[in-house]
């Protein structure tokens, strides 16, 4: 190929012209970015220029098997299609729970670059992800609220909890039947409360839920976990309560084995799963004893009062990995008494009595 048989001394790149009209071949510009240089013959600075500035060009073979760094130029994106990016990335980090700043991160503007195969494309700020953040929940909301407005009766439920960050939450979510005798539901909201959880302020809360949706007139009954708080708040509105199910089916387990005769076996448990939890040196033998009996390498999962199946969860694990625990703690010094042959057998049954509960 000869040279400027394209336009330029390379790929990629242009003559520039003279005001003349004609065509100045000491002078070239780069196609992707403009930028300018002088050529005099060699094609050194050109390729630097995009290997440096331009990563997707890659090197490729002309048809005389020269080789040539040649540029895959794209051109940049339209706007309707970056405002569709920019709508998706944002719909992504809302419903992933990505956080704001990933848009900021470099490693990401590279695989947004690659897949656009623009290599000039630059991903948007946190203000205006935010911004269209913001949209798609007041275009949802509305969409909600259309919905809601062709039913008659909505029931709610809420539940309060306490974030990583020891921040204070409301979640409050809408039930009802469809006319096809469909139950259909979503979260209406989840806000963040300030105030103490006394029963006024839990009534208030339910309340301005309520009046934000339009649908004070349609609710008839309001379902939260038992605590006094929750129970009196509904009791000063005009619904009527109604206790979860789950929970109490919960606190019925939690309480039923505080007082029973697993308490031993489970105490025993505990400490043998809290001893290869605390220690990465005690978790890694137990790893190993997995691999050598040809077990799943799994952890052992330790039980949290507060926390639904967990005691189910952390039986379960145990049981199925009782020959590599036993294995890993005969090859440790350790004080630990482990469950006798009848208390292992209790765990069996207590995970049989259990899991009709989850």
């Amino acid at each position: 190929m000869e040279q400027g048989e394209q336009g330029g001394p390379m790929d990629g790149f242009k003559y520039k012209k003279n005001d003349d009209g004609t065509v100045n071949k000491y002078k070239v510009f780069c196609k992707i970015c403009n930028k300018e240089f002088q050529f005099h013959r060699s094609c050194s600075s050109l390729r630097y220029h995009v290997n440096a500035k331009h990563e997707f060009a890659g090197p490729s073979s002309s048809a005389s098997g020269l080789r040539q760094t040649t540029l895959d130029f794209r051109r940049p994106l339209t706007k309707s299609t970056s405002d569709n990016l920019t709508n998706t990335i944002a719909k992504w980090i809302a419903k992933d729970c990505r956080p704001i700043s990933i848009v900021e991160d470099s490693g990401f503007m590279d695989v947004l670059q690659v897949a656009s195969q623009d290599s000039s494309y630059k991903p948007p700020s946190r203000a205006t992800v935010m911004m269209k953040i913001h949209e798609l929940y007041e275009n949802e909301k509305e969409k909600r609220k259309e919905v809601l407005a062709q039913v008659n009766y909505i029931a709610l439920t809420g539940d309060h909890w306490t974030s990583v960050s020891n921040n204070n939450y409301l979640g409050v979510t809408a039930h009802y039947i469809s006319d096809t005798w469909e139950l259909k539901s979503f979260a209406l909201t989840i806000i963040k409360t300030e105030e103490h959880h006394f029963a006024e302020a839990c009534k208030e809360q339910f309340l301005s839920v309520a009046r934000r949706w339009d649908i004070e007139g349609k609710t008839t009954t309001i379902g939260t976990d038992s605590a006094r708080n929750m129970v009196a708040a509904i009791r000063l509105t005009r619904y009527e309560h109604m206790n979860c199910v789950a929970y109490m089916l919960q606190r019925s387990v939690t309480v039923s084995l505080a007082d029973s005769g697993f308490v031993n076996a489970l105490v025993k448990a505990r400490k043998v799963v809290g001893h290869f939890k605390h220690s990465p040196a005690n978790a890694a033998e137990l790893q190993a004893q997995q691999v050598s009996l040809g077990k799943k390498q799994e952890p052992l999962i330790q039980d949290v009062p507060t926390r639904w199946n967990s005691t189910l969860e952390m039986v379960k694990r145990l049981s199925s990995n009782k020959e590599a625990v036993i294995s890993a703690l005969d090859n440790q010094e350790h004080k630990l008494v482990l469950p006798t042959a009848t208390e292992w057998d209790k765990l069996q049954r207590l995970e049989t009595l259990l899991e009709p509960c989850r």
